[in-house]
C-alpha cells in the first residue's frame, strides 16, 4: 500500500472531481450522456470513494478494499449503458483500484466483456505473451503526487530526444511536462494521457513550460 495520507488525498481529489461533466465526455471524443445517467454515476463513484476513505482510515486490508469495489461494481447494471458509457465506468473503477493498490482488472474485464469473452482474452494473452517492459520512467504529478509512469518497451541507440510532451494526469487531470530522453523506440503510457507534443528544435524547456501554463489556463474547468 502506498503512503496512507497520499492515498486519502487522491481519493478526496477523486470525490470533488466532476467526473461526468460535458468536458469529461468531450475529452473522450464523445457526446455527453443524459443528466440522469451522469448524476447517477457521479453519486455511485462518490459513494464508493467515500467508502474507500473510511476503509483506509480504518486500516482495512487489500481484500477488504477490493470487496468495496466489487460491491459498487455490482450496483452497476451493464445492460443499462452503451459501450462508451461502460468503458468510461471501467476507467473510473480502474483509477480507484490503482489509488488503493488493488488488482481489479479481471473484475472489470468480466463486467465489460462477460465471463466467456474475458476467459478467451486471458487465454489469448497467455499464448501471445505480454509486452516486455525494459525500463520504467516515473515522475510525480505536480498537483496530486500520483506516479506518472512511462513504460519503455523497446530502446535503440541513436534515436534522439526530439520533443517535450504535455501530459494530463488520469487521477486529478492536472497538466504536466514530460521528457523521456533519447533512445526510446517504443513506449506505453501509464497513469496519464498525451495532450500535446512540442519539438525541442522549436521549444526550449522554458518555452515548453510557458506553453504548459497556457494550457493549464485555457483548459481549466
Amino acid at each position: 500500500m502506498i503512503n496512507k495520507q497520499t492515498t486519502l488525498n487522491k481519493l478526496n481529489a477523486f470525490v470533488i472531481q466532476d467526473k461526468f461533466s460535458n468536458s469529461a465526455w468531450e475529452e473522450r471524443g464523445l457526446s455527453p450522456s443524459n443528466m440522469e445517467i451522469c448524476n447517477r454515476l457521479q453519486s455511485l463513484f462518490n459513494d464508493c470513494a467515500n467508502n474507500l476513505i473510511e476503509a483506509i482510515n480504518s486500516d482495512y486490508k487489500p481484500r477488504q478494499l477490493k470487496s468495496i469495489l466489487e460491491k459498487s461494481l455490482d450496483k452497476v447494471h451493464r445492460s443499462d449503458y452503451d459501450t462508451e458509457e461502460r468503458e468510461f465506468i471501467c476507467d473510473y473503477f480502474d483509477r480507484l483500484s490503482k489509488i488503493v493498490s488493488v488488482d481489479f482488472k479481471d473484475n472489470l474485464n468480466g463486467w465489460l466483456y462477460g465471463k466467456v469473452l474475458n476467459t478467451l482474452f486471458k487465454l489469448t494473452s497467455f499464448f501471445k505473451g505480454q509486452d516486455k517492459i525494459v525500463e520504467t520512467l516515473s515522475q510525480d504529478c505536480t498537483q496530486c503526487g500520483s506516479k506518472l509512469e512511462t513504460f519503455i518497451l523497446k530502446k535503440e541507440e541513436g534515436i534522439p530526444d526530439y520533443s517535450w510532451q504535455i501530459i494530463q494526469c488520469n487521477n486529478c487531470n492536472e497538466f504536466n511536462l514530460l521528457s523521456t530522453g533519447p533512445n526510446i523506440k517504443e513506449k506505453r503510457y501509464g497513469n496519464y494521457k498525451a495532450i500535446e507534443q512540442l519539438q525541442k528544435t522549436t521549444y526550449s524547456e522554458e518555452q515548453a513550460n510557458v506553453r504548459l501554463e497556457q494550457i493549464k489556463f485555457f483548459r481549466k474547468k
